[in-house]
């Protein structure tokens, strides 16, 4: 063991968060605004005695733009050592919640949470660094209400193909330009199967519950309307609209070049996902604008479901 990771290690178990309070109670409006961008249409969460969508658990924890106000020193110790060691971006992995009781609007939320884990040193596709993992409890009411697991990657950053070619310019450094410029590959697992097998044969699947018609996407094992495990694929028509993007600038990722499109795009069929806008300029991407569905290789064995403007929107651009 280095002594790197020895003084990492002597962080896991001290508080990430000590007797933290969620800024508002459980509210109708958050989970208004929640299930509106989701396009979450599920009755549980309207009405007379709503409940709030059980993913919105972080949600009632969060700080805001000012930040938590009980994050507890040892989070910024512990990411200065990573920094000082050259692990000096960041990435949020993975999460993992457990839900053991519905939230109520006027709730209120308090949580704390400790620093599980760091990880030895790993290699990855973005560079080397250390996995730090933070697991929080969160009570509504000072009753158990969930657990949030969350996980980041501290890394020290690979060279991009232009601070490559910078550094080096006669040999260009071909080998790390080459592993540089691969995209990170999708988590395949027996849930999203189908849609990565669709996506294999230039089809883009979405799912429609069997027992109350509602579709759904990214694919799940059960309805978030009804529970009804039993589904049917159906090919979505690849027509739809920007409902929201952000143009990234930072931080540098080594498969992409800034600035680009990442869009939150609407399907004819009703459903929403998270994909590229390409064919245009980051800058002319627009809320509303109509696109259409297109495969883009992204590695000689993946091709991924992106969108670029529909052809009228090109012509009277």
């Amino acid at each position: 063991m280095s002594d790197l990771y020895r003084r990492l290690r002597a962080f896991e178990g001290r508080p990430a968060t000590v007797s933290g309070e969620g800024r508002e109670p459980v509210n109708v409006s958050m989970i208004r605004h929640w299930c509106e961008a989701l396009g979450d249409t599920g009755p549980a969460y309207t009405g007379k005695d709503p409940v709030a969508p059980a993913t919105m658990l972080q949600a009632w924890t969060m700080g805001g733009l000012s930040g938590s106000r009980s994050r507890s020193p040892a989070v910024d110790e512990l990411f200065a050592l990573l920094d000082d060691a050259g692990y000096t971006a960041v990435v949020a992995t993975d999460c993992e919640q457990e839900y053991l009781q519905a939230l109520r609007p006027g709730q209120t939320i308090t949580f704390d949470s400790v620093i599980e884990a760091v990880s030895p040193r790993k290699t990855t596709r973005l560079g080397a660094g250390h996995f730090v993992t933070t697991r929080m409890e969160i009570r509504a009411d000072g009753e158990p209400a969930g657990t949030h697991r969350f996980r980041v990657l501290k890394y020290a950053p690979r060279k991009t193909a232009k601070t490559a070619n910078a550094d080096n310019a006669d040999n260009a450094d071909n080998a790390a330009k080459a592993q540089a410029a691969e995209r990170p590959r999708p988590v395949i697992n027996r849930d999203n199967a189908g849609f990565w097998e669709g996506v294999a044969a230039h089809r883009l699947l979405f799912q429609r519950c069997d027992a109350c018609g509602t579709p759904r996407f990214p694919w799940l094992p059960g309805c978030g309307s009804c529970g009804s495990p039993e589904w049917t694929a159906v090919e979505a028509s690849g027509a739809g609209t920007v409902y929201s993007y952000v143009v990234m600038h930072h931080p540098p990722f080594p498969a992409f070049d800034p600035p680009y499109a990442v869009a939150l795009v609407e399907l004819a069929e009703g459903i929403r996902m998270i994909s590229n806008i390409t064919g245009v300029a980051a800058d002319r991407v627009r809320v509303g604008m109509p696109v259409t569905l297109e495969f883009l290789r992204v590695a000689p064995d993946q091709e991924l479901p992106v969108f670029r403007p529909a052809p009228m929107e090109v012509e009277t651009s």
